[in-house]
């Protein structure tokens, strides 16, 4: 069996199928992609000239994502792009890209790595410390109402009954608050 960091080889056929040469199975282009997601290294050769025809292949894997709308590239990326073909910018545009990339690898790796060392990770999230200071404000609603409760005389006034009917809208407002809150957070 090969190891992950070895590129796993596929092979054209005559008949265009792709080989799959380490699991002895034919594969597709989604199938191709898939690996590439999950890190794997792919090279795709011409079994008869022996040509490599990676770049190819992941060129036409990048335009089907694109022609089903799981658009990536902007519009004016690709016109530059094209431009740089026929221009000077041809030979600097290959180390560009392949630097922001790695860029951008790295500061994917860095905002992963430190995700695990954050005490709190939600502490991070927008909107967290305005959920905190709902919560804080929930439970001394709840202790007050509690305390008010275990303190109260069996007689009440209408004043008093207006009270609590206040305090309980108010604890439904908060209550309501609470669970959009959280189920915005749900969604992040």
């Amino acid at each position: 069996m090969a190891k992950d960091s070895d590129p796993l080889l596929i092979k054209r056929y005559a008949s265009r199928r792709l080989y799959n040469t380490e699991t002895s199975d034919y594969v597709t282009l989604d199938d191709i992609a898939g690996f590439i997601r999950d890190g794997r290294e792919v090279q795709i050769i011409d079994l008869k000239s022996g040509d490599d025809l990676t770049r190819q292949y992941l060129l036409q894997i990048i335009a089907e994502h694109e022609s089903r709308g799981e658009n990536v590239l902007p519009v004016d990326v690709l016109t530059d792009l094209v431009r740089s073909y026929t221009t000077q910018a041809q030979s600097v545009v290959p180390q560009f890209l392949a630097a922001s990339f790695e860029m951008l690898r790295e500061g994917q790796s860095k905002v992963m790595e430190n995700f695990g060392k954050v005490p709190n990770p939600m502490a991070s999230m927008p909107g967290f410390e305005a959920m905190q200071a709902q919560q804080q404000a929930f439970l001394k609603a709840m202790k007050q109402g509690w305390g008010a409760a275990g303190s109260s005389e069996p007689d009440k006034d209408d004043e008093a009954a207006e009270a609590d009917s206040d305090k309980d809208a108010e604890l439904d407002a908060i209550r309501k608050q609470l669970a959009e809150l959280q189920a915005k957070l749900s969604g992040m």
